[in-house]
Parts: C-alpha cells; structure tokens; sequence
C-alpha cells in the first residue's frame, strides 16, 4: 500500500497513493489507522483524491478510522472523492454517518472548529 503521512500538532493528514481502496489495500489501512490511533492521534484526515474505485472492504476500513477517531474523541474526515467513490458511499447511506469535505483545507478548518469546539465545552464546566 502506498501512501503519505503528515502529521501535525493538531491532525494527521494520510494520503493513500492507490487507484483502488479494496480488498487488498484495506488490511494494510486499519493497520495503519489503528498504529496512527494508538500514537495518541484523534483526528484524521483521509485524503482520496487519487482514489478511482473503493469496494466494501474498503469502505469497512473508512468506517475503522471513523469509529477508531470518534472513541477517542476526535474527527475521522474524508477529503478528495471522486464521484464513483463519492456514490458507493452515499449508496451504504455512509455519508450520514463519516464526515465529507471537498478539499483538504476545507478538512483542516474542520478539525480546528471542532477542537475550539470541544475547548469551550471542557471550559463551560
């Protein structure tokens, strides 16, 4: 599995480098997000945009990240579909549940509104 890892204070930014997010790239992505998890990161930020085609294994991994983030308390976000993966996801009726952006940035943004977010909760306490 080919893919890049940024890590920053607040986010990792994982771009997977594969045209298919399937059976065979999916084992090696839940590992990769349960080590990501267990480092004591809590947002993520899935970038696909070289993505063309995802299966069901593959949507099994986005649904480990989302689950993996959100036990922590954190964001499992997906930036950069396509429209075949974009469709396949609305399909499983996944997008009600994992977080979509268009672009990167846009994901950023997100992670940084909800960390402000949750800071002010833990301060109104």
């Amino acid at each position: 599995m080919k893919f890049t890892v940024d890590k920053h204070e607040k986010y990792i930014l994982l771009r997977l480098n594969e045209g298919k997010l399937n059976s065979i790239v999916s084992p090696q992505l839940k590992s990769e997000l349960i080590l990501i998890n267990t480092e004591g990161q809590r947002n993520i930020i899935f970038d696909l945009s070289q993505v063309k085609f995802a299966d069901s294994s593959g949507l099994s991994s986005l649904l480990v990240g989302h689950r993996l983030c959100k036990n922590a308390s954190g964001s499992f976000i997906l930036t950069g579909l396509n429209d075949a993966v974009s469709r396949l996801i609305t399909i499983s009726q996944l997008d009600s549940v994992l977080s979509i952006v268009p672009t990167a940035e846009e994901a950023i943004d997100l992670v940084f509104s909800e960390e402000i977010e949750k800071e002010l909760k833990r301060e109104a306490k």
